[in-house]
């Protein structure tokens, strides 16, 4: 007896669909100078992808008044902020305040009115104000955009539909540093946590969102 397909295992268990729902919000996940800096040791080309292709869809969501929150990620110098994940990753030690490395790329560069928070961790919830700020706006779908798939954007996916969001993922929009673990996390990411759907359809939401 062979075994079924992908798709086939999936079908009519984790194949459903949470859709956009009123009040959108874009989060922008860690596109830093890291990612996107030949040489830099964390260097991903797919990232420079991911960034072009998120910067019309950041113009849009200003335009329609959508609020774009951005994150960033430092540790403290004495290198005691990080916890276990510092231990897992020593690299991440590096963004610390004053890192050009550590800074958000110049194409995504936030704009007032966009809130920029800071985060240690993998997730945009865990230590942030994030699901506080989302709730008090009555938002209730975040699109997340950013890197790495397998890590960050997985994590805020997680959280963010355990916090009661709706989770929209743009494909082109997130990127990772090997294509196995990127696509693999997006099979994941939309099989339980959100949906993962193309930029031409979260454009399309976004020109009709209207401020609530």
């Amino acid at each position: 007896m062979s075994e079924p397909s992908l798709t086939e295992n999936y079908s009519g268990v984790f194949d459903g669909r949470i859709g956009f729902g009123q009040k959108p919000a874009v989060l922008v996940v860690d596109f830093i100078r890291a990612y996107t800096t030949p040489g830099s040791p964390l260097f991903a080309p797919d990232v420079v992808t991911a960034v072009a292709e998120t910067q019309p869809l950041l113009q849009l969501a200003r335009q329609q008044a959508v609020p774009v929150i951005y994150t960033n990620v430092y540790y403290d110098v004495s290198g005691l902020s990080g916890g276990l994940f510092v231990q897992k990753v020593p690299l991440l030690r590096q963004l610390v305040p004053g890192e050009p490395l550590a800074e958000i790329v110049p194409e995504l560069a936030p704009n007032p009115p966009d809130v920029v928070l800071t985060k240690q961790y993998a997730s945009a919830f865990f230590g942030t104000s994030l699901a506080a700020l989302l709730t008090s706006q009555r938002i209730d779908t975040l699109i997340v955009t950013g890197c790495s798939t397998s890590g960050c954007v997985r994590a805020t996916a997680v959280d963010g539909l355990q916090h009661g969001f709706r989770v929209i993922v743009p494909r082109e929009c997130v990127a990772d540093r090997h294509r196995a673990p990127h696509d693999a996390n997006l099979f994941d990411i939309h099989s339980k946590y959100g949906d993962v759907v193309s930029k031409a359809e979260v454009i399309a939401y976004l020109q009709s969102a209207r401020p609530i």
